[in-house]
């Protein structure tokens, strides 16, 4: 059982003080998402909205000011500063991006990092950022399918080419290579998201946090995607998120009965923060609720 703690919609310079308080307080990685801005005028709807207009369910977190970090550049500072951390991506959208950019950012910072970046990978709901690289949205589920083979394929040192549905990659050098496979998670918990998770990668991660009934839900959509696709017994990582009160037995009965590996958290971005005070109070604030986390959930998980 292992403990990422969340630094999305933080200003960027807590968010490096939190990966490094994080590094010595025991927790096994960081998490970061992905968006590029902010868009003055949205029509897209957030996937799992519940807001008539389809706004992003994020309540204050979410407006123009917020930052937005690109998450592959943030994980080679936050490499930088630490030791141990395992760095993920819930979720970085990759089909918004062309595929020999994705493969050379994300293969880059693998090798930077000595190996210590998870991809999450999911398919996006702004049409917006898609429009503003000039990536198709109409298809972006089928290219993520086909992008996942073709990164591992550019991923692999030496000469490397790709043939695939949606992208045709010529014999190509792309060094430096990584030292190892990335794990890609599959992230989302629609039925295509579960079926790309159990058929392509190494893992799945939860689209935000759920509660326990939601959460046993979905684990068993998933056990039955990956039984479908004949991958149950494979090596499988599962990242989860509960909107529930920090339990340890809680936690406890989810990797005994549902195999979740890791648990994704947020102290340092729920913790009990005056909007008003100086960022330097707000900053103690957030690290205080990360030694508290530490020392009450991710030192006794053992």
């Amino acid at each position: 059982m292992r403990f990422h703690q969340a630094v999305t919609f933080l200003p960027v310079d807590q968010g490096m003080a939190l990966a490094r308080a994080a590094d010595d307080q025991g927790y096994a990685g960081v998490y970061l998402s992905d968006h590029m801005f902010f868009p003055r005028e949205r029509t897209s709807r957030y996937t799992y909205s519940t807001a008539d207009d389809g706004a992003p369910g994020f309540g204050d977190h979410w407006d123009p000011d917020t930052h937005w970090p690109d998450p592959i550049c943030f994980i080679a500072a936050l490499a930088a500063v630490t030791s141990r951390l395992q760095f993920t991506t819930g979720v970085y959208v990759a089909p918004a991006r062309d595929l020999v950019t994705v493969a050379k950012q994300v293969g880059t910072v693998a090798v930077l990092s000595g190996g210590r970046i998870n991809l999450g990978v999911g398919v996006g709901w702004s049409k917006e950022e898609f429009d503003a690289t000039g990536q198709d949205f109409a298809t972006r589920g089928r290219r993520l399918d086909d992008m996942i083979p073709a990164l591992r394929a550019l991923w692999g040192g030496g000469w490397v080419e790709y043939h695939g549905s949606h992208y045709e990659v010529p014999a190509m050098r792309m060094e430096p290579s990584p030292g190892r496979p990335v794990p890609i998670l599959g992230g989302g918990h629609s039925a295509p998201a579960f079926r790309r998770a159990a058929t392509l990668c190494d893992g799945w991660i939860a689209a935000g946090a759920y509660k326990v009934e939601e959460a046993q839900s979905y684990l068993g959509q998933l056990a039955e995607a990956r039984k479908r696709a004949g991958t149950e017994e494979a090596p499988f990582s599962i990242f989860l998120s509960l909107w529930e009160r920090p339990d340890l037995d809680l936690y406890r009965r989810f990797e005994e009965d549902h195999g979740v590996t890791d648990f994704l958290c947020a102290p340092g971005l729920t913790a009990r923060v005056d909007p008003g005070a100086p960022a330097q109070e707000q900053l103690r604030a957030r690290l205080d609720a990360s030694a508290r986390f530490a020392e009450l959930v991710v030192a006794k998980a053992g």
